[in-house]
């Protein structure tokens, strides 16, 4: 009997372990079954989207010029303020003008000179050596009176506004300019603008600029200048932009936004929840859907103008594809995940 009470309890440990095992087995399997990360997906699709891009620029004269004596002489009097409007040719600044009045009269003499010689020489009473060094003499100090004459009396070479000053009556000339007159009218605006678009940019093509100044007001200028190269490292070329400004407003100096339109190119168009930009790097990806493996990939995409809720992509996601929209924190490149609504 006692043997028969081994025997039962034998047997219902050896369950008990059995039993035991098959569970553990079973928790293994379970443990060991890895979860698909979740995603919902959408549809991408073809569109033709207007090629409107924006530019910072500063506004600047169309023309500036500094007005600067070549001789260090002493200011007698600036004629001009800032902010006047001048003419072309009028005289801005009178510099000391008595060496001028000196080489005057010498040239007045040299003149008187060689009249009397040249009537002398018509007659033959001097050589033709003695008539030709008289006028090179008359012809030397008559240029050197004039040059001196023009850095006395100093004239705009435009028609313009004096911007800046930087002398008072009784100073002495140094390197700086005495005055800087710039034309208010045109304005021009310098932007760089991206290699892609060079074959899209035309001299003439109008754009509308905005000014900081003037809050949403638009206003209307063209494409000036292209200028033909492009630059090695950034990649783009500086494009002129002029406004006519005939008012006067927009002024030298002032913060501008230049738009072009450049026609509409058919590019593919996704939801913006699918575009991930890439922390750190300013690089944007959209994940890929493939329904025949089940899997996405991790495609860089360039991307381009914002359409309401949705992005257009210049490169890096065919017109068709399936992207995801939700569920990016857990995917990896390549890996398998499970489509949910």
């Amino acid at each position: 009997m006692k043997q028969y009470f081994q025997w039962v309890g034998y047997a219902a440990i050896m369950a008990l372990i059995s039993a035991c095992g098959a569970t553990g087995k079973d928790d293994s399997a379970t443990s060991g079954a890895e979860e698909l990360p979740k995603v919902k997906i959408a549809g991408s699709s073809a569109r033709d989207v207007e090629q409107i891009e924006e530019y910072t620029a500063t506004v600047e004269s169309d023309v500036k010029n500094n007005i600067s004596s070549n001789a260090a002489l002493r200011i007698e009097r600036i004629l001009v303020e800032v902010g006047d409007r001048v003419e072309k040719g009028q005289v801005l600044v009178q510099m000391d003008a008595s060496s001028l009045h000196q080489l005057k009269l010498q040239v007045e003499n040299l003149r008187a000179e060689f009249n009397r010689m040249d009537e002398l020489y018509k007659v033959g009473g001097i050589s033709k050596a003695e008539w030709d060094n008289a006028k090179m003499q008359l012809d030397v100090n008559e240029t050197s009176y004039l040059n001196k004459l023009e850095n006395t009396r100093l004239v705009s070479p435009i028609s313009g506004v004096v911007t800046a000053r930087r002398y008072d009556n009784g100073d002495m000339a140094g390197a700086e300019p005495v005055l800087t007159v710039e034309t208010l009218s045109p304005v021009k605006m310098l932007i760089n603008v991206s290699e892609g678009r060079f074959p899209l940019i035309k001299t003439g093509m109008p754009v509308d600029v905005r000014v900081d100044a003037y809050g949403d007001e638009l206003f209307k200028g063209k494409v000036s200048l292209v200028y033909p190269t492009i630059d090695a490292v950034t990649h783009t070329f500086p494009v002129e932009v002029t406004l006519d400004n005939s008012n006067g407003r927009v002024r030298p100096g002032m913060f501008a936004r230049v738009t072009l339109n450049l026609g509409t190119q058919r590019h593919t168009v996704v939801p913006d929840l699918a575009v991930v930009k890439q922390t750190g790097a300013g690089d944007y990806y959209v994940y890929v859907y493939h329904p025949a493996q089940q899997t996405v990939t991790y495609n860089k995409v360039e991307v381009g103008r914002r359409l309401g809720e949705s992005y257009e992509i210049i490169s890096g996601v065919d017109a068709g594809a399936q992207v995801v929209v939700a569920g990016q924190s857990r995917l990896a490149n390549n890996v398998k995940v499970e489509v949910v609504k």
